[in-house]
């Protein structure tokens, strides 16, 4: 595997496994179960992407609003739900990494754009198929995106990057 393929892949777990993990302060810890665990060690596995690539910033940024995440917000990473999307992305997971690819591959413009566009692209077209269970989790994530992006949108010095961000903040 080259070093690009391995940082692409790397990449697309930050983004992937976004709902998944928590930076927790010992105040706010709590505990995940091991299901959800295995969905962010294995999520490289489950999302083998080419070309789709997550922007260093995008990656901290996301990271960030996720060790920001209240008590009561890390609940919704119960095992039912992370045992819901680990099977979810083991049967879906090639075929996301295909549109992600796709998307990122065909859309213009500077990264920021490329990777606004793939993953809202893969947002609206796989969201309704992720599993009920999961629901609380996509509320979670749907939240650290919207920061996310409102954040990144903030900070952009490139005009391009500034509408992209701003424009996948609501879109999903």
């Amino acid at each position: 595997m080259t070093i690009r393929r391995t940082c692409r892949r790397a990449a697309v777990v930050a983004l992937l496994s976004a709902p998944l993990l928590t930076v927790q302060t010992p105040a706010h810890a709590v505990e995940l179960p091991p299901s959800c665990l295995s969905a962010v060690a294995e999520a490289e596995d489950k999302f083998p992407v080419q070309q789709f690539t997550v922007p260093d910033k995008v990656k901290s940024t996301l990271l960030n609003e996720l060790g920001a995440l209240g008590e009561a917000d890390q609940k919704a990473f119960t095992d039912r739900a992370c045992t819901a999307w680990n099977n979810w992305a083991t049967a879906n997971g090639p075929a996301v990494a295909r549109d992600l690819d796709a998307s990122y591959q065909n859309a213009g413009g500077p990264v920021c754009n490329k990777f606004t566009t793939a993953a809202m692209a893969a947002f609206k077209k796989y969201a309704p198929t992720i599993p009920a269970q999961t629901r609380d989790l996509e509320t979670v994530a749907k939240k650290v995106w919207r920061n996310a992006m409102q954040e990144l949108s903030a900070q952009a010095t490139n005009a391009t990057c500034r509408q992209s961000y701003d424009s996948a903040k609501t879109g999903w």
